[in-house]
């Protein structure tokens, strides 16, 4: 009887062991997988068990039970972070528990670029992969609306940068992101602002910003290019700059801007009326925002490309006449 419990004693250690080893090798090997990857996501409110089986549905070949009670055996069944994940192939049970336990989400990325105008960063929402499509349809104030802003305009009113977002996060909520990078911005640009500038809120250094942006690339002529525009404003002179023009003719403009665009009036033309635009006419970075406050120290009011990306500055008529014949006109010094 005696050395009956000893075989079977002997023989359930033996099963335990093979389990154990079979346990062993279940969570160190790579998860069999329909592809290079697989991606998934965890709700928000999910617990272990749901998330398991969010895995398994999206292809990964594991029992959703048997992912648990793992999770469970080494204390993360607790704790996961709801986003979007990817398993790649040779990645273990072990490892993915880990990774939902971490939250290391699979992150997509935007670029906002400077310069842009609101009709360009809504083409660059609505065709990303990686977002919920909830602005398609919907008007620009209703954008506005729903993201909270104040303004019922759009533009200029987001800030340009990268920004890294959970995949499949709402594209409104990315466009939130970058309305309250560009609001925190547009307090400290105001913060930082030279008293003596002739602009009266945030909102109309934002407008001045977004013109300074699309006059120039160069980093070393925005503080001038800025200089002509606050003189301008000083002395009641209209800016007279083309992009204003162009904005206003929107996505009839042909793409050569003519005097009979000069001479067309409307509400963005500089040249036909006084002070600056009614908004912004792009998303302007920070350097030109920089600019816009803190303009450099000049009496120049005019200033013509010179065709090689840089500009002549000129303080009178005369002289800016003379540098537009040489320059634009072909009639030398």
């Amino acid at each position: 009887m005696k050395s009956f419990f000893i075989r079977l004693l002997l023989l359930l250690l033996a099963v335990v062991s093979a389990l154990a080893a079979y346990g062993w090798w279940y969570v160190q090997r790579p998860l069999p997988m329909p592809g290079e990857t697989v991606e998934f996501t965890v709700q928000r409110g999910f617990n272990m068990r749901q998330a398991a089986r969010a895995i398994a549905e999206a292809g990964v070949v594991v029992h959703p039970e048997a992912l648990y009670w793992m999770a469970r055996a080494v204390g993360k069944a607790d704790r996961i972070v709801a986003g979007s994940y990817q398993v790649e192939a040779g990645m273990t049970a072990l490892a993915l528990i880990d990774r939902l336990y971490r939250g290391e989400v699979t992150l997509a990325e935007l670029l906002i670029v400077e310069g842009w105008n609101f009709r360009q960063v809504r083409a660059a929402i609505e065709a990303h992969p990686y977002l919920q499509q909830d602005t398609v349809g919907l008007a620009d104030e209703e954008i506005m609306a729903r993201i909270g802003a104040e303004q019922t305009h759009p533009e200029g009113l987001f800030f340009p940068d990268t920004y890294r977002f959970d995949r499949h996060s709402s594209a409104l909520a990315v466009l939130g992101l970058a309305h309250q990078a560009m609001t925190r911005r547009m307090e400290r640009m105001w913060e930082m602002r030279d008293p003596e500038v002739p602009l009266r809120s945030p909102y109309e250094a934002l407008i001045l910003a977004s013109i300074i942006e699309k006059e120039t690339g160069r980093a070393d002529e925005r503080g001038l290019v800025a200089s002509v525009f606050a003189n301008r404003l000083r002395i009641g002179m209209r800016l007279q700059t083309d992009p204003t023009v162009i904005y206003g003719f929107g996505e009839d403009f042909e793409g050569r801007l003519r005097r009979r665009h000069l001479d067309t009036d409307h509400d963005y033309n500089t040249y036909t009326r006084a002070g600056l635009p009614p908004t912004p006419i792009a998303m302007p970075g920070w350097d030109s925002m920089l600019a816009a406050v803190q303009p450099e120290a000049s009496s120049y009011l005019y200033f013509v490309a010179r065709g090689d990306g840089t500009s002549q500055f000129s303080r009178n008529l005369q002289d800016h006449n003379r540098a537009v014949n040489r320059y634009q006109r072909g009639g030398g010094s």
